[in-house]
């Protein structure tokens, strides 16, 4: 038998739009057909549009992991709404017959099988790479760097104190070129320097526009940091009969090079029955790129990693790019591809299985937690040394308390070790510190807290943003 819930539709679903109103299918009794096959992997059916002939939908299980959808209307997402509809039909008890597999329908699963065989077997093969044709990209990529070099030698003259809104655009229309230049990942490392001067006509108290020159130097150090390394990692790869890109470290990332999966997985980087617990998430505009970003906090039950997934929806496709969502299981993935990155690596997976959270795992997850403050802080500080390290590391820490020191929220460790919490984090993540006083007072001791890190860089000092609190039954979460 199908084993689907309500959670596994709204993974499923492209879009929450998508979802209600497959929902509202059923409701409103459009479906005229529902049955399932002898062998209980597909679901299949019959929904009322608005023309005469209904459309023709299903769902086919023969791959649990990786559900294949179809439907005969027009809509070019998937899973379009009918098919969704099918699925909440299913859930919600209606009464699915016994029906032999329509010929079009049976066809199209035996193609889909042949095709998935043929992908097993091109995986094993060698991937063939057009040496010439890349070879001339990374040349473009260096005369880009070059570019981003001048670009932030001119702010470095211009100076922080004479950068305005008026200067900061001009740099980004000539910062647009680094686009042609194969440099997505360097043109938005500059628009995070040039923003913070966008909003020049605001009032600013003295103690923001300090805020704002510390920032800025700080990201003229990593514009300087990425021209260096860039530079270093690109001749590198021009000297590699290969031409492999770096696995060490997130450079090749920083320049914009878009990894794929088959990429990941050819160079090792692939962990495998792995389950995942998301912590956090949050979904933001990323108006650099032109593009929606959900992104995801999830601990990793195998090793205790703190991965995120980030799913990139650019403004010309988004509708039809499924929107990532709030996941309240256990996703279980046989093979999970893993970025090269820092304390936060991104993951991603083709397919995917789901079971509830059962009580064992907050404990374990609590078991990952940090019982020392200090080991952490300095493991941060660590990290930070680095010009192009992240700058908001997240981890899981034990603490003893969270409450009020004076004017100020803090959490303590067993050992006493006290670390300040802050709203300042992502700018796209929402407050979270004035939540917490409104939890049930168990909450605020021995519990787990998954904090992002934040450097002060005005006091030079730790502070942590608080994302969610683990407890021995349930994951409390501050963002969604």
């Amino acid at each position: 038998m199908i084993s689907i819930d309500e959670d596994f539709i709204a993974a499923a679903a492209p879009n929450a739009a998508a979802a209600n109103n497959g929902r509202g299918l059923v409701l409103k009794n459009k479906f005229v057909a529902l049955h399932h096959s002898d062998d209980n992997t597909l679901l299949f059916g019959e929904c009322q549009g608005s023309g005469k002939t209904p459309y023709h939908c299903s769902a086919d299980f023969t791959n649990p992991a990786a559900v294949t959808y179809r439907c005969s209307c027009p809509s070019r997402q998937f899973p379009c709404k009918h098919s969704l509809g099918l699925l909440y039909a299913y859930v919600d008890g209606k009464s699915f017959t016994p029906a032999e597999v329509p010929e079009s329908l049976a066809s199209k699963r035996e193609k889909a099988a042949v095709r998935a065989e043929k992908k097993k077997v091109d995986a094993d093969k060698p991937r063939k790479v057009n040496k010439s044709a890349l070879a001339k990209k990374i040349k473009a990529q260096l005369e880009g760097l070059d570019l981003l070099e001048k670009l932030t030698l001119d702010l470095v003259r211009l100076g922080i104190g004479n950068m305005n809104a008026k200067s900061a655009r001009d740099i980004e229309k000539q910062a647009k070129r680094l686009g042609d230049s194969y440099l997505p990942g360097a043109q938005t490392a500059l628009h995070h320097y040039t923003k913070l001067f966008f909003n020049d006509d605001e009032a600013k108290s003295s103690a923001q526009q300090e805020r704002i020159y510390s920032e800025a130097l700080d990201q003229l150090g990593r514009l300087h940091s990425l021209v260096k390394q860039g530079r270093n990692y690109l001749n590198s790869r021009l000297d590699d009969p290969e031409l492999a890109p770096e696995i060490e470290s997130a450079i090749a990332a920083w320049l914009g090079h878009a990894w794929q999966l088959r990429e990941l997985k050819d160079a090792g980087l692939v962990q495998t029955d792995v389950e995942l617990v998301q912590l956090s998430f949050n979904s933001y505009d990323d108006v650099a790129r032109r593009e929606w970003v959900d992104t995801g906090t999830w601990m990793n039950l195998k090793t205790g990693a703190i991965q995120l997934t980030q799913n990139f929806r650019p403004y010309s496709a988004a509708k039809y790019i499924k929107e990532e969502d709030s996941f309240f299981q256990v996703a279980q993935v046989s093979e999970l591809c893993v970025y090269p990155g820092d304390e936060n690596p991104r993951v991603r997976w083709e397919t995917m299985t789901m079971r509830p959270l059962a009580g064992g795992d907050f404990p374990k997850i609590q078991s990952f937690g940090h019982a020392s403050f200090a080991d952490v802080i300095k493991k941060v500080k660590t990290q930070l040394k680095s010009p192009l390290a992240d700058r908001l590391p997240v981890y899981a820490l034990n603490y003893q308390q969270i409450g009020q020191i004076g004017d100020k929220l803090v959490a303590v460790d067993a050992k006493g070790e006290r670390l300040v919490l802050t709203e300042q984090g992502l700018d796209e993540e929402p407050n979270t510190c004035s939540l917490l006083p409104m939890l049930p007072p168990p909450l605020l001791q021995q519990q787990t807290l998954i904090a992002r890190f934040r450097h002060d860089l005005d006091s030079r000092k730790l502070e942590i943003k608080p994302l969610s609190i683990v407890s021995r039954d349930a994951i409390h979460r501050l963002t969604y």
